[in-house]
């Protein structure tokens, strides 16, 4: 009679311990698949500022540089045969200027004595001076090509990566080519995104990243006012990015607006044969009504369910 008394008072008392919500629509973000490419925020190449023949080549893909530092030397034949040839015309201008000074003694000493005319000495003062006119103009074109030479030194335009190298040791190649290409700037995911969904993105706004082995959350760092192709592109900022190769492709999701939705705990769902049922009170007691479910909402700790069909705003759903 006592476990009698007892299972009666049991089930007198379980529905009080149940828990009443009303359905009230409440907002919930538009979540837009897209891809998200990992790439340095600056691709500079490094180019060669005169044409010739890669005489060294001291990086290779992967390699990083810091700015300033020397990744390889291009060499001109023409440049060292110029210099050859302009060093030879400054020792015999220099010669020349040691003939006229001399002969500008001289008449220095013929006029002193009334022998020669002052004309005569203005003619000699006047060679000498274009004589070392002459060997200024030519050590300024030395100091060209010896520039020239210099610049066939191939410097890092910052530090970075580098991601490519298009040439070879010994190959020939023009001024301007690329040497080599340098990512710097950091690591960022860059996206591109139609243009309709433009407004709804800010900067400073979550994603969600839902590739294996990288972060679970970024947040846009940076929006690019060009719209290229119907796209806008963004930068985005992840915590544990792996920057392991560069343009790797990695599915993220971006919030792109928001739709109002009827959420239920989901302690409140149960699933019978693969159909999900609901308890609601109804008139005379509870009542179970088959619902169809959307995606998954956690907030404040409680997972949630969105409820796609099978109840309205203002049913009372019984949870547990």
């Amino acid at each position: 009679m006592r476990a009698f008394l007892l299972i009666t008072s049991l089930l007198a008392s379980g529905p009080l311990l149940a828990e009443t919500i009303t359905l009230e629509p409440s907002p919930l973000t538009e979540w837009k698949s897209v891809y998200g490419r990992v790439e340095t925020r600056e691709t500079v190449p490094a180019r060669a500022r005169i044409g010739g023949i890669v005489q060294s080549l001291s990086v290779s893909e992967g390699d990083t540089v810091t700015a300033g530092q020397e990744i390889a030397v291009i060499h001109d034949d023409k440049i060292a045969f110029q210099i050859a040839a302009l060093d030879a015309q400054i020792a015999a201008l220099k010669a020349q200027l040691a003939t006229a000074e001399t002969e500008l003694e001289r008449g220095q000493a013929l006029v002193d004595r009334g022998v020669a005319t002052v004309q005569r000495l203005d003619q000699l003062r006047t060679t000498v001076d274009v004589v070392r006119g002459q060997i200024a103009s030519t050590e300024a074109q030395r100091d060209i090509s010896a520039q020239q030479a210099s610049e066939g030194r191939v410097i890092a335009p910052g530090d970075g990566l580098v991601l490519t190298v298009p040439v070879t040791l010994g190959a020939v190649i023009l001024p301007g080519e690329a040497v080599a290409t340098i990512g710097g700037g950091g690591f960022f995911l860059r996206l591109a995104v139609p243009e309709r969904h433009a407004t709804a993105l800010t900067e400073g706004a979550e994603i969600r990243i839902t590739s294996a082995g990288t972060a679970e959350a970024g947040r846009i760092a940076k929006l690019y006012p060009q719209i290229t192709n119907g796209r806008v592109v963004a930068d985005v900022e992840v915590e544990g990015l792996d920057t392991a190769y560069v343009d790797a492709r990695v599915l993220v999701e971006l919030p792109v607006g928001e739709r109002m939705a009827l959420l239920v705990p989901k302690a409140a769902v149960t699933t019978r044969s693969g159909l999900d049922f609901v308890a609601v009170e109804a008139e005379g007691g509870e009542a179970e009504r088959a619902v169809v479910l959307g995606e998954t909402v956690i907030r404040d700790g409680t997972e949630l369910l969105e409820v796609l069909s099978g109840l309205n705003a203002g049913d009372r759903v019984v949870a547990p």
